[in-house]
């Protein structure tokens, strides 16, 4: 357990009060919760104020290209059961909007913390953590982010000797590179439904072989390590052999394998798998995320799908033909500028579906769905797209941006 808190500097305190100041002009103007431009202050007048936050916290990172978000409620949820815990849960996942999480919880006794998979490194060494959560590592946002191989050496190298537990999926060969270098690893087979970022071996670039679930490089020998948690169906299996059963809101394969993983790094902390599965119940939507809201006399739930890796696991959630589809692409500052990766995506799976498709990059779309021999309509907005579809509740999928202005649309 981390010590008890000790006072804040004048200073600190001094960054604390200026932050959350930034933030509340920020809501009362409109701009959003306001987190971020309240960390970026806070910092301007202490740099090293996210690590004195940190100070009494047991802290735990998660970090991933899919699931952090989700992963780091669960988990949270799970910690509960033993103390307070401070979380960044809006997923402003940057130093600057953890340190704004952060000064929000000086009684809690954990920290349960999302990060941007390109400053997990420099944050892990800033808050010492007790735990870092890894689930994989995949493509996004091909105009700014990091290499996906190139992204695992820099977690490897800035994980290597670390004192944090690593909680890792064992089933992404990039993650199992990644996390290798670490002293303590405690493997989960998590699963990995998109594999096409992961064939050529992270160590030595031969072939990854992939018999079954299992993986190994044929030239080099590394392979997937023996994992002592384990996603098994609807359960998940501890060190000791014990199914658990999961038994969640969130729906779909990925949201286990999160749970999982989330079961694994709660253990770490002391929690009983019984207890933190238990707990994980309690999570109906994350940020959003699941969340079925009625708009214009229809009912519409609200998915949100960021890259190839998390459009595949959004399409095993949606029912068959004749469900009515709205998909949305956007390509903000926040997104990525670069649409290319709509070519990895195998739309053919929404086919039979009536398809609207809207958002600010529509017709990049359009042209992607026609290239897969699908029927799909353009429309304006989401309300042209609502009128067009015909009966049966309406699955919208929506990228980041996206996301977020169809949330505003709906009132949610």
């Amino acid at each position: 357990m981390a010590g008890n808190s000790e006072p804040l500097s004048p200073r600190a305190k001094l960054a604390v009060t200026a932050g959350k100041a930034a933030a509340a002009v920020s809501r009362a103007a409109g701009k959003g919760s306001g987190s971020v431009i309240g960390g970026k202050v806070a910092l301007r007048f202490d740099p090293d104020l996210l690590a004195r936050l940190a100070r009494h916290l047991d802290v735990v990172l998660v970090s991933a290209t899919n699931g952090k978000t989700t992963t780091t409620r669960l988990l949270a949820e799970a910690l509960r059961a033993n103390g307070p815990v401070v979380s960044n849960a809006l997923g402003a996942n940057m130093p600057a909007g953890i340190t704004s999480a952060l000064a929000g919880g000086s009684d809690a006794r954990y920290g349960v913390i999302e990060v941007d998979e390109k400053y997990l490194a420099g944050v892990a060494r800033d808050v010492a953590p007790k735990a870092i959560a890894l689930l994989n590592l995949s493509r996004d946002q091909l105009d700014r982010a990091a290499e996906t191989r190139m992204l695992a050496e820099k977690w490897r190298e800035g994980l290597a000797g670390s004192e944090a537990i690593i909680i890792a999926n064992a089933d992404d060969p990039l993650i199992t590179w990644a996390a290798s270098s670490s002293p303590t690893v405690v493997w989960v087979a998590a699963g990995q439904e998109w594999k096409d970022d992961a064939w050529s071996c992270p160590s030595c670039g031969g072939v990854l072989q992939r018999p079954s679930e299992d993986w190994f490089c044929g030239e080099c020998g590394f392979r997937r390590p023996t994992p002592t948690w384990a996603l098994s169906g609807d359960h998940v299996v501890d060190p000791y052999g014990v199914a658990w059963p999961i038994h969640l809101q969130l729906p779909g394969r990925a949201n286990k394998s999160n749970a999982a993983v989330s079961a694994a790094a709660a253990a770490a902390f002391g929690v009983d798998p019984k207890i933190a599965l238990e707990r994980m119940y309690k999570v109906q939507a994350v940020a959003g995320r699941y969340d079925v809201v009625t708009f214009r006399q229809r009912e519409l739930r609200l998915l949100l799908a960021k890259n190839p890796a998390g459009w595949l696991e959004t399409f095993s959630l949606i029912d068959g033909p004749p469900t009515p589809v709205i998909l949305s692409v956007n390509a903000r500052g926040a997104d990525g500028t670069d649409t290319s990766w709509l070519w990895d995506v195998d739309y053919t799976r929404l086919a039979g579906h009536p398809i609207m498709v809207i958002g600010d990059r529509k017709m990049d779309l359009a042209v992607r769905l026609e290239v897969a021999g699908l029927q799909f309509r353009v429309c304006a907005d989401l309300d042209e797209a609502v009128r067009s579809a015909p009966q049966g509740r309406i699955e919208t999928i929506a990228n980041y941006t996206a996301f977020q202005d169809l949330r505003r649309r709906v009132g949610n």
